[in-house]
């Protein structure tokens, strides 16, 4: 067994503004007297959790290692599928370097790891996206299946469905279960309630508030579970956010304009069957598609969204988009304004409050998704270990550089260039 350990912890939409409350609170006040922290670290574009997560673990931009939103164009699903798999990243992940090195790596409901061969002990983040899907068969297929297996029969009863915040019960079990049992070289564990919380209540709301107690008290165990393994006495832990959210007033539907422009086509169902121009949302932004025999322009597509100007931060067309890190082969990446965020359907009205409670709706009282350059939109990077300067500050970092600096502690490094490098002022 390897003397390196390294546990990655990630907090979904863990924001900077957040470390206020959360150091008040015993387990993380704890950790921070610790460890080193890079206090403002800024996000990927468009901020979204799959992108925000493969970019850590790469140390790429989006253009580079592929996932370039959460979700694929699917313009005829009303629920498109996800970038579940490992095979859709196009660079080496932390996870490859690590099992190439003799390192053993478990990672749990971390995005796109479904059937991944570096990884020994996985349970994929997945959801049954068709009628004929089952859960457990979804999840089966792309996780370790006698792991997941072993795991569900000991804490399935703590979950209902990926419903929070029952399913970060889960997931906590199940990281103190496999510290203690498996003893992996390499964890990464994805606690996503805060996440859900504030899509459905807002940043500030007191239901986030609760969510950052409970994301403490998982903290609580999975520490405890660590101090109390010798296999990790001198494991490196790290915990980071991926991005934060911003309040959300009303939701925008760009494809009602392309369609009334004659640029989509419906069928008598009203589902998209072709496109010249084609809105794919990424939430507080949305990339523009093009079909490659329009002749459409970005002067062309600024006229059709005439009605939506005020809601528009900006656009972006293909050149400016790619130099932020965003889909090369997007025509165009629109930012919303404060307070507005996209979506690709047009089954629902062309804007819509968020303030409703609509039975089978999903409407966002907070989002992501927007440039990382807005303020106060940056997350955090606290880290602790043998290598780890404990009280060391770094004012700025990237989402980029928490891949290469995680391997440093392993004495490892990418093989080839990456966009992101080591923060060397977290070391002794």
């Amino acid at each position: 067994m390897s003397q390196k350990k390294l546990v990655i912890i990630s907090l979904d939409a863990f924001g900077t503004e957040d470390l206020n409350y959360a150091l008040t609170l015993p387990n993380f006040k704890k950790f921070k007297e610790e460890a080193a922290l890079v206090e403002k670290v800024r996000s990927v574009y468009p901020s979204l959790t799959y992108m925000c997560h493969t970019s850590i673990i790469t140390g790429q931009y989006p253009k580079d290692h592929g996932i370039i939103n959460n979700t694929f164009i699917q313009p005829d699903r009303i629920s498109p599928d996800w970038y579940w798999y490992a095979k859709y990243i196009k660079t080496p992940t932390i996870f490859d370097i690590a099992k190439e090195n003799g390192l053993s790596v478990s990672t749990i409901l971390w995005p796109v790891t479904g059937k991944s061969k570096s990884i020994d002990y996985n349970i994929a983040e997945i959801f049954a996206n068709r009628k004929w899907h089952s859960q457990v068969a979804v999840s089966l297929l792309a996780s370790s299946p006698k792991y997941l297996i072993q795991k569900n029969s000991k804490f399935g009863h703590l979950r209902n469905g990926i419903k929070q915040p029952e399913l970060d019960d889960f997931v906590t079990a199940i990281t103190v279960d496999t510290i203690k049992q498996e003893q992996p070289d390499v964890m990464a564990i994805h606690l996503v309630d805060l996440d859900s919380t504030r899509h459905g209540y807002g940043v500030k709301s007191p239901e986030a508030k609760a969510a950052i107690d409970r994301m403490d008290n998982h903290l609580g165990q999975i520490f405890a579970a660590i101090e109390d393994t010798p296999a990790y006495q001198d494991a490196h832990i790290v915990l980071l956010g991926d991005h934060y959210q911003i309040d959300t007033g009303s939701v925008i539907r760009p494809n009602h304009l392309f369609k009334k422009a004659g640029l989509i086509k419906v069928n008598d169902d009203n589902k998209i069957i072709h496109y010249d121009i084609y809105a794919k949302g990424a939430d507080g932004s949305t990339y523009i598609y093009k079909n490659e025999d329009s002749n459409f322009t970005i002067e062309d597509l600024k006229n059709v969204l005439k009605p939506l100007a005020q809601y528009i931060d900006v656009i972006y067309d293909q050149e400016e988009a790619t130099a932020k890190g965003a889909d090369p082969n997007c025509f165009a990446l629109i930012e919303a304004k404060a307070g507005y965020y996209f979506e690709s359907d047009i089954e629902r009205p062309i804007m819509e409050a968020t303030n409703k409670n609509i039975p089978g709706v999903k409407l966002l009282k907070a989002s992501h998704g927007y440039d990382p350059e807005r303020e106060n939109y940056t997350t955090m990077f606290m880290a602790k270990g043998p290598k780890i300067a404990a009280g060391a500050v770094i004012e700025e970092g990237r989402l980029v550089d928490e891949g290469p600096t995680m391997l440093a502690m392993l004495d490892l490094s990418f093989k080839t260039p990456v966009a992101g490098n080591v923060l060397q002022g977290l070391f002794q």
